[in-house]
């Protein structure tokens, strides 16, 4: 195994850890701090009801506690963001809001980079029995990372959604893979809490990921659309295309520390 692993581990954290975008301010939902807004974001959201923009940040339902009210302000929340063109496309699909551990509500998941809320991303690595790894090249109608090689799963959490249960609902989703397929696969860990400037705003997001080795007989194909080819690849090779920058970074940091921790168990 490559002795520089480690310092390529070491350079891939630190990439992933970047101060809030210039001009982003505190935000506040229900009084709760939990997130980063764009300037954009602030700009879009002046003087709309519900929302207040002052010298400590942005407020949004400040006297609101969780529930219908509050939740409402946030689906108006984003639909101002999207009449402002601050979001990139609409998924209709909702993400919980958290402080913490708490769920403050939910909002559109297009919502969640311009201001900077908390995403919980679930990864599955999975492995051949004779040691390769599975990796999936996301297809290029991706608003993010389009093109570039993956993890076999990942994917977001929904609302109100188990992390296990999301990752095996990514399963099916990305990789034609049912629960009797997934029954040596480790549970799920948080490896680390990614803060990454991206064109649409800030993404906080804590990384899990699960870990596996398929049966020799299974071939994962993609049911959703959202992957263009699915491959195996060896150990060495993984390693350089990751140093040569064809994977996303949250790939590329799951994939390296499973091989860390291989290579420490004595599996590789």
């Amino acid at each position: 195994m490559p002795k520089q692993l480690p310092d390529l581990y070491a350079d891939l954290c630190a990439r992933a850890q970047e101060p809030a975008p210039d001009g982003a301010h505190a935000l506040y939902i229900a009084g709760r701090r939990c997130g980063w807004a764009t300037h954009a974001a602030c700009d879009a959201l002046r003087d709309a009801p519900g929302i207040v923009h002052d010298e400590a940040g942005l407020h949004i339902g400040a006297h609101l506690t969780p529930g219908a009210a509050l939740n409402a302000v946030l689906e108006n929340t984003a639909q101002l963001l999207r009449q402002a063109n601050c979001l990139r496309g609409w998924r209709d699909e909702l993400l919980d809001v958290m402080d913490g551990d708490d769920v403050l509500g939910v909002i559109e998941r297009a919502a969640v980079r311009p201001l900077g809320l908390l995403t919980h991303a679930v990864h599955l690595n999975a492995w051949t029995p004779d040691g390769r790894i599975w990796v999936a090249r996301r297809a290029l109608s991706k608003s993010t990372d389009p093109g570039m090689w993956d993890t076999l799963v990942g994917g977001l959490a929904g609302c109100g959604e188990d992390l296990e249960l999301a990752l095996v609902r990514e399963c099916g989703e990305e990789a034609g893979l049912d629960a009797p397929d997934l029954i040596s696969r480790t549970p799920l860990r948080t490896i680390l809490r990614i803060h990454r400037r991206l064109p649409e705003g800030y993404q906080v997001e804590d990384v899990l990921t699960s870990t596996c080795v398929l049966a020799a007989g299974v071939r994962p194909a993609n049911r959703d659309g959202e992957v263009m080819e699915i491959a195996t690849v060896d150990v060495p090779t993984v390693l350089r295309q990751i140093a040569e920058g064809e994977f996303t970074l949250e790939a590329a940091l799951v994939i390296v520390e499973d091989i860390m921790q291989r290579q420490a168990t004595g599996q590789i």
